[in-house]
């Protein structure tokens, strides 16, 4: 998927996987009590500051913090813009 959003300096634009609709026994999670997902791709990303090149490139899998990043919502689809400092892993 493109977008038309470039990040600046060292900050990433993530699309949130979806969060989880079903428990693992099946009971169905109203949207009230779903959990923030905490996991998503790297849509877009800056050019990283002079000193810090970003280590994420898009296309990536990447888990971060429950509350971390701007949700931001571009032409219909809900994103996340993060420094990628928020982000804890490449998966």
């Amino acid at each position: 998927m493109s977008v038309n959003v470039r990040p600046l300096a060292d900050r990433v634009l993530v699309e949130p996987e979806p969060a989880e609709e079903r428990t693992a026994s099946g009971i169905i999670i109203p949207d009230s009590a779903k959990e923030k997902p905490q996991r998503g791709k790297i849509v877009a990303v800056g050019n990283g500051k002079p000193d810090e090149p970003l280590t994420v490139v898009v296309g990536d899998t990447v888990l971060y913090g429950k509350y971390s990043g701007t949700e931001l919502t571009i032409e219909g689809n809900d994103y996340l813009i993060m420094r990628e400092s928020d982000i804890f892993a490449i998966l």
